[in-house]
C-alpha cells in the first residue's frame, strides 16, 4: 500500500473507531431499554390511567410478594414491579420515561441520556461521575421512601404518637455512601422499638425537602409532634439513638421510689388516668419504655422503679417483684392491688403496646373531654358492636363521695363488654348535664343510660328514677334497668342532641402561648447555630432591615434641627374672665355645643364644688323640683337650656325639695333686705330656677308662669316692677299652680337670654345656706376673700344624669 493510500485509510479508520466507541457507550442504554419496560411489567398500555396502573400494581404485588410467593425469582420480580409503579405513578417520571426511554434513579428530572453523554464527552478526565456507576436502590430502602402527599397525610399526624428519623439523600452523593452502614445499624436497632423511619430523595422530592428545610444531602431529620429538628453531630449509632431520646419530652416517665409511689398512684383522681410502673435493673429509663409512654401519654401515666437502688426495697417487697426480669404493674382506682401484671426477660414493643391498650381507661373514668367520650362510648355502627354508656351525673363535693364510691363498686361487679361506666361533674359539664336532665335543677346525683347514634351528638337515653345515693336499693334498681336495656334496646325512650364536652385538661392560654414562644425561639436558635449562609439569608436580611430602620431614624433625628429652634405658631391668648359674668357668658355663646345636657344633682358631696368653690365668672343654673315632678321637669329643663349648654362658664344642676326642703326658704331669708319684694308668695318652689354665682354670692330667680300670660313675659323679680306688675305676677303664680308641670318652664329660654345679657336683677346673700339643716352655715370672710367650710366634703364626684334631646 502506498503512502497516499495509507493517508486516505487513516481518517476512515479513525471515524470508524469513534463510531464504535459511541455505540459502545450507548449500548447499555439500549440494552436496559429493551430489558426494562414498566408498561410491560405492569401489563398496562401507554395511555393507561393512574387508577388502572394502581390496580395492576396491587394485583401483581400480591402475587409476587416474597413472603407469599416462594419462587426464587419472586424477589427480583417484586423489585421490578415496585420500580415500575414508582416510575409510572409519578407524572413527571412517567413523562421523562416516555420522552427519553429508560428513567434511571440517578438521572435528574429533565435530563436525557444524550445530555449525560455530552457531559461525559466534555469532562472525561475531571468529572468524578464518570467513575460512579448507577446503583439500584435496595429493596429494604425503597419501603422507607417518603412522598409529599404521604408525608402530610400519614407521617406528620403519626409523629404525635411516635418519633421519626428521616434521612435526606440523593444520587451521586459520596457522603451518603459513607454513612450508609451506620444508618442501617441504627434502623435495625430503633425500628423494633417503635421509631418511624423515612428516606427522602432530593432529586425526586424537591417539594417535600423544601417543606422540611432540607437543602443538602446527606441530612438527618428528627420529627416529633410535627416539629422538625436537624441532627448536627457525627453520624454514629450512639449519637443517633441519643438524638431520638432528646427529642422526646422529659416529663414522660417519672422516677418512683419508696417516698413518692403513693402520691404517684393516688394521682388518678386528678389526672383521670391509670398508672403503670416498670421495674427494671438498669438505673436509666429504657428507650423502649419512653417510646411506649410517648405513644400512650394521653391515656396512661408512667413511672419507673430502679430495682438496684437501695431506697426502693419497701416498694419491691410490697408488690413481691421478681428482680431477675423486668416487670410491669398497672393500677387503676385501687392503689394497693394492680389490675394487670406482665413479666418477661425480653420486653417487646408489641407486648407492651397490647398491655397498655387493654387498660387505657379507668374502671369508671370521668368524662373530661370530647375525645374520651368518643372512645369510651363509641357511636353505634352495627348491632353486635353497640355500646351502652352508664353515666353518673354527680359533683366533686365530699358529700357525694360515698355515692361515687358505691357506683365504682357496682361497675367493678358488673363488667360486661357491652357496658361502659363513666361519671361526670355537673359543675364542669353543665351543657351536657342540662341536655340529659331536660334543664331540671337537681341536687342529688342521677344515673343516665344512653347510646350514641350520630357524630352530630344525637343520643338515645333514659334516666333511672329515684336518683342515686349508693344504697342497695339503688344498686338493685340500676341492675334491673340494665337488664331491661340489654333485652330491648328500644327501652331508651328519650332522645337529645348533646353539645361538645368542655376540655377540662386543656392548659390555660398563657401556658400554651409560652410553650409556642419557647418552641419558636428554640427553632430560631437552632437555625442560626447550624444553618448555612443560604438558609440564613432571610433571617439576616430581616435583622439588617430592622437595624437600618432603627439607626436611620436615630441619625435623621440627630442631624435635624432642634425642635425648640423651629418657629412656633403664636397661641391665641385666652380672654381673662370678666368681673361681669353676664358679659363673659355672652362672649362664649359661639363655642361648640354638645348633643346632650349634663345635669348634676346638688347633694352634700357636690354642693361645695358646684356652688361654694365655683370659679370666678362661672354660674350654676339650678332647677328646683320634687320626686313627683322630677322626670317631666328635667326633660323640659334640658330642652329649654340645650342651646346654652355649649357655654363653658355655665353649669346645670337640680335640687330635690323632698331631700332638702329647708334650703330654699333659708336662701330667701338670707337675702339682703330690699332685694326681694314682700308680696312674693313662695308657697310652692317646684319649677323655680336659680342662677347662682358662688364667687360673688348672688343669684337670679326664675318663677314659672302661664305660656299665654302676657303680663308674665319673664318671671324674674325686679325692684323696678310696679306694684301692678307684682300683683299680676302674683295672680299668674296662683294660676300656675293649676297648669300641667311641663308648662312651668315655657319661658325659661327667654329668661336665660336675659341672664346672658346681664339684665336680670340680682339678689345678694351674705353666705350660702347648708344643705344639711343640722350643719353649720357656710360663712365667708369678706375681709380676706377667703372661705371657711364646715361639715362639707371637697371631693368632686357628681352624679350625672344625661338627657339626650332631639332639637
Amino acid at each position: 500500500m502506498t503512502a497516499a493510500g495509507a493517508r486516505q485509510t487513516r481518517p476512515q479508520w479513525t471515524s470508524t473507531l469513534y463510531l464504535l466507541l459511541f455505540l459502545l457507550v450507548l449500548e447499555p442504554c439500549f440494552v436496559r431499554s429493551a430489558e426494562f419496560d414498566p408498561y410491560k411489567i405492569l401489563g398496562v398500555g401507554r395511555r393507561a390511567s393512574q387508577a388502572e396502573i394502581k390496580k395492576a400494581y396491587k394485583t401483581l404485588a400480591r402475587e409476587w410478594h416474597p413472603d407469599k410467593n416462594k419462587d426464587p425469582s419472586a424477589e427480583d420480580m417484586f423489585i421490578k414491579i415496585s420500580k415500575s409503579y414508582e416510575i409510572l405513578s409519578n407524572e413527571e417520571r412517567r413523562a421523562n420515561f416516555d420522552r427519553y426511554g429508560q428513567m434511571e434513579e440517578n438521572q435528574p428530572f429533565g435530563q436525557s441520556p444524550h445530555q449525560g453523554f455530552r457531559s461525559f464527552h466534555h469532562s472525561f478526565y475531571f468529572d468524578e461521575s464518570f467513575f460512579q456507576f448507577p446503583r439500584s436502590r435496595e429493596f429494604a430502602d425503597s419501603k422507607y421512601l417518603l412522598h409529599h402527599a404521604q408525608f402530610n397525610s400519614e407521617v406528620l399526624p403519626d409523629s404525635f404518637r411516635r418519633p421519626y428519623l428521616i434521612k435526606v439523600t440523593s444520587e451521586w452523593c459520596f457522603a451518603c455512601i459513607h454513612i450508609e452502614p451506620v444508618w442501617k445499624e441504627t434502623v435495625e436497632e430503633l425500628e423494633p422499638l417503635g421509631v418511624g423511619i423515612g428516606i427522602i430523595d432530593l432529586g425526586y422530592e424537591r417539594r417535600l425537602s423544601n417543606q422540611l428545610g432540607a437543602h443538602r444531602a446527606p441530612s438527618i431529620i428528627g420529627l416529633v409532634n410535627g416539629r422538625v429538628s436537624f441532627f448536627h453531630q457525627a453520624v454514629v449509632r450512639e449519637h443517633l439513638r441519643q438524638f431520638i431520646e432528646d427529642l422526646l419530652p422529659s416529663t414522660l416517665v417519672q422516677k418512683i421510689s419508696d417516698s413518692n409511689y403513693l402520691s404517684f398512684l393516688e394521682a388518678w383522681q386528678v389526672e383521670n388516668k391509670p398508672s403503670v410502673l416498670l421495674f427494671d435493673q438498669v438505673p436509666v429509663v429504657p428507650l423502649l419504655y419512653k417510646l411506649t409512654a410517648f405513644a400512650f401519654r394521653d391515656y396512661v401515666r408512667f413511672g419507673y422503679v430502679d430495682q438496684g437502688a437501695t431506697h426502693n426495697s419497701r416498694l419491691l417487697r410490697q408488690f413481691n417483684i421478681n428482680t431477675y426480669a423486668p416487670t410491669m404493674l398497672l393500677f387503676k382506682e385501687d392503689t394497693q392491688n394492680p389490675v394487670d401484671i406482665i413479666q418477661a426477660r425480653g420486653m417487646k414493643k408489641q407486648i407492651m403496646d397490647e398491655f397498655v391498650t387493654n387498660n387505657k381507661f379507668l374502671q369508671v373514668p370521668r368524662l373530661v373531654n370530647q375525645q374520651l367520650f368518643d372512645e369510651l362510648c363509641p357511636i353505634k355502627q352495627f348491632h353486635r358492636r353497640r355500646k351502652f354508656c352508664v353515666l353518673l351525673i354527680t359533683d366533686q363535693d365530699q358529700a357525694f363521695a360515698p355515692g361515687n364510691k358505691a357506683f365504682l363498686d357496682f361497675a367493678a361487679a358488673n363488667k360486661k363488654d357491652v357496658l361502659r361506666f363513666a361519671y361526670v361533674y355537673q359543675q364542669h359539664q353543665q351543657p351536657l348535664c342540662q341536655a340529659l336532665l331536660r334543664n331540671q335543677a337537681t341536687l342529688s346525683p342521677q344515673v343516665v343510660l344512653l347510646e350514641r347514634r350520630t357524630q352530630a351528638g344525637k343520643v338515645l337515653f333514659r334516666s333511672v328514677g329515684g336518683g342515686w345515693n349508693g344504697s342497695e336499693e339503688d344498686k338493685y334498681r340500676l341492675y334491673g334497668e340494665i337488664e331491661l336495656l340489654q333485652k330491648d334496646p328500644s327501652y331508651l325512650s328519650s332522645d337529645a342532641t348533646l353539645p361538645e364536652l368542655n376540655n377540662e385538661m386543656a392548659p390555660i392560654f398563657i401556658i400554651r402561648w409560652l410553650n409556642a414562644v419557647y418552641d419558636y425561639f428554640l427553632q430560631v436558635y437552632d437555625e442560626l447555630l447550624y444553618s448555612n449562609w443560604r438558609e440564613m439569608m432571610p433571617i439576616l436580611s430581616l435583622i439588617f432591615s430592622a437595624l437600618f430602620i432603627l439607626f436611620g431614624t436615630v441619625i435623621i433625628q440627630a442631624f435635624s434641627e432642634p425642635g425648640e429652634n423651629k418657629p412656633q405658631k403664636p397661641k391665641s391668648k385666652e380672654q381673662p374672665p370678666s368681673t361681669d359674668p353676664g358679659l363673659t357668658l355672652g362672649d362664649t355663646r359661639g363655642t361648640q355645643q354638645k348633643d346632650f345636657v349634663e345635669v348634676t344633682e346638688l347633694t352634700d358631696i357636690t354642693y361645695t364644688s358646684n356652688l361654694v368653690r365655683l370659679r370666678p365668672g362661672h354660674i350654676n343654673v339650678v332647677l328646683v323640683l320634687s320626686d313627683a315632678s322630677k322626670n317631666v321637669l328635667l326633660r323640659k329643663f334640658a330642652k329649654e337650656v340645650f342651646s346654652f349648654s355649649g357655654t363653658q362658664t355655665l353649669h346645670f344642676s337640680f335640687l330635690n325639695l323632698d331631700k332638702h326642703r329647708h334650703w330654699m326658704p333659708a336662701l330667701l331669708r338670707s337675702a339682703r333686705p330690699g332685694d326681694l319684694e314682700d308680696e312674693q308668695d313662695f308657697s310652692d318652689f317646684t319649677g323655680h330656677v336659680l342662677a347662682l354665682n358662688g364667687h360673688k354670692r348672688y343669684f337670679c330667680l326664675f318663677r314659672p308662669v302661664f305660656t299665654g300670660d302676657e303680663s308674665g313675659g319673664d318671671s324674674s323679680l325686679s325692684r323696678s316692677h310696679s306694684r301692678e306688675d307684682g300683683a299680676a305676677s302674683k295672680r299668674g303664680a296662683s294660676r300656675a299652680t293649676s297648669i300641667e308641670l311641663h308648662h312651668k318652664l315655657d319661658r325659661l329660654g327667654l329668661w336665660m337670654e336675659r341672664l346672658l345679657e346681664g339684665t336680670l336683677p340680682r339678689v345678694h346673700v351674705p353666705a350660702w345656706p347648708s344643705l344639711d339643716p343640722h350643719s353649720s352655715t357656710i360663712k365667708a370672710d369678706t375681709a380676706g376673700e377667703s372661705f371657711c367650710f364646715s361639715n362639707l366634703y371637697t371631693s368632686k364626684s357628681p352624679l350625672k344624669e344625661i338627657f339626650e334631646t332631639n332639637i
